[in-house]
């Protein structure tokens, strides 16, 4: 049985940091997994700063930040390697962060994924998987359903509540993913208001009221009336949800949170449907307060996962699809990006 020792990292929007991932994946007519080590390397507040505003920076800027940032994985990855004492890597597969997602004018770049980064650990890279999609005309994402459904296949529905709540699903014989609505990108900027890094449990927002004026506004946005695919990125947060938020600075925190809460619930219940079993991950599965809102509005059976699934499924999944890059086995699927076609995508670079 031929077995795959990989390091995955994830560094996602939301900004609660970097998760780095040591796993095994294994094949016996069914893909098989197991996380040995795991851990979340918090950003200093530089970086944090320095990730939000990233994409109102000017490409010259980005790029030199993306030079430090590719150095600055390099020592978290080689402090995680000796930390845990890891000696059997077959490669490390990462996802980068992204600085600039703007698939309609054919642009996206993750940052953190320069060749260089290969040299820096000693050790063979995959990264940069979303520029081929955008390069034939998909979205760029979301990718991490073609690994769900690998990797969780006892499931018809998965959402990852992250920056942005993603959903993959399977209709007929079409696997279709999209971005639903951001989650943690807005939770956690009005928390940085309160000095916090973020509403423990959605408790700041289960004290709050709705704010009726705020939801009817959010509930309208155009592109809760597009079709999939269709995605989500940090420059559609500042053009909208920014900019509406300016119109009610009158309005208290905590009461923000809860229309927010309830806006999120209804659009996540909406797209989940009434007969679906549900796996929802990411950091907004610690959100009692929006899960409760959730399976308020649907009959479908939603699991909550042990936390080593919750908080590292999205650097699982990258290690995964890195390995399908390795083994040449398409890892983009035209369903769900609308590129022209299925693909294998991710550059390869040797130390």
């Amino acid at each position: 049985m031929k077995q795959y020792n990989i390091i995955g990292l994830m560094s996602g929007t939301s900004l609660d940091g970097l998760d780095i991932v040591y796993v095994n994946f294994r094949y016996d007519k069914l893909w098989k997994y197991e996380i040995i080590n795991s851990k979340t390397y918090k950003y200093e507040k530089k970086w944090n700063s320095i990730l939000e505003f990233i994409s109102k920076e000017k490409i010259n800027s980005i790029t030199k930040t993306d030079s430090e940032f590719t150095k600055l994985l390099s020592e978290y990855i080689l402090d995680f390697i000796n930390e845990f004492s890891i000696k059997n890597i077959d490669f490390v597969s990462s996802h980068g962060h992204t600085a600039i997602h703007q698939p309609l004018d054919s642009m996206t770049y993750q940052i953190g994924n320069l060749p260089i980064l290969a040299k820096y650990i000693n050790q063979k890279v995959v990264c940069d998987f979303r520029v081929q999609d955008v390069e034939l005309g998909g979205q760029g994402a979301p990718l991490v359903p073609v690994g769900e459904e690998y990797l969780f296949p006892e499931y018809n529905t998965l959402i990852n509540l992250g920056g942005f709540a993603n959903i993959s699903k399977r209709i007929k014989n079409n696997l279709i993913a999209y971005d639903i609505c951001p989650i943690n990108i807005v939770f956690n900027h009005l928390s940085r208001s309160m000095e916090l890094e973020y509403d423990d449990k959605g408790h700041i927002a289960s004290t709050g009221k709705l704010n009726k004026d705020l939801y009817n506004f959010l509930q309208n946005l155009n592109y809760y009336k597009k079709d999939p695919p269709k995605s989500l990125g940090i420059e559609w947060v500042d053009d909208q949800i920014h900019s509406i938020l300016k119109n009610f600075q009158y309005v208290p925190i905590k009461d923000l949170m809860n229309t927010f809460s309830n806006h999120f619930a209804f659009q996540i219940a909406k797209n989940i449907g009434d007969q679906d079993k549900v796996l929802i991950t990411g950091g907004g599965a610690y959100n009692d307060y929006l899960i409760d809102k959730i399976r308020n509005l649907t009959n479908s059976k939603i699991t909550i996962p042990d936390p080593s699934i919750i908080e590292y499924k999205e650097a699982l999944i990258f290690s995964f699809l890195g390995l399908l890059r390795v083994l040449e086995i398409n890892n983009c699927y035209s369903s769900v990006t609308g590129a022209k076609k299925d693909h294998c995508s991710g550059k390869i670079f040797n130390p």
